[in-house]
């Protein structure tokens, strides 16, 4: 394995994440529209994104552990591409790495962020739909009881089973 297959994975990596903030952006539009139609094919489009992102993720962190396994670097759970650089032996080689992975973590930072706003919106037109709602349904009757049922005196005539008459 080498650094150029590495780097050529995070570069279609960072390719995936792009179209994936852009998906971002369309979807914050859509919920502003409140195109619930759209909306669904949006969700749709972004899981077959993040399906072949986690599958591009799979090989590179298959690569990583093969390329710092060749190295003679001890697996742990937590291989990353920052290991890579460390351990890459040409200055050009963690350089190209760097660039890449820093590219890719703006990216991944800016979709976190617009992610957030995306919530915050779907939030907010939830919470309206809720209002909305409440103040279309009739209120219920009070459900309490009155003082006057409390002490007894309530309006239906009391019936006796027994008969003092006789």
């Amino acid at each position: 394995m080498t650094v150029e297959t590495i780097c050529s994975t995070l570069t279609i990596l960072e390719r995936m994440h792009k179209s994936l903030l852009e998906l971002a952006f369309r979807k914050t539009e859509i919920i502003k529209a409140g195109d619930i139609e759209a909306l669904d094919q949006m969700l749709k489009d972004e899981q077959a994104h993040v399906a072949a992102i986690d599958k591009l993720e799979q090989q590179r962190q298959v690569q990583v552990t093969e390329y710092l396994g060749a190295k003679g670097i001890a697996s742990t759970d937590t291989l990353s591409v920052a290991d890579v650089i460390e351990a890459a032996e040409q200055e050009v080689e963690k350089e190209a790495l760097s660039a890449v992975r820093n590219r890719l973590m703006l990216i991944i930072n800016d979709l976190r962020k617009q992610n957030e706003l995306n919530q915050k919106l779907v939030f907010q037109s939830l919470q309206f739909v809720n209002l909305t709602l409440d103040a279309l349904r009739p209120r219920p009757e009070q459900m309490n009881y009155s003082g006057r049922e409390v002490r007894g005196t309530n309006t239906i005539a009391k019936k006796s089973y027994f008969d003092s008459q006789a």
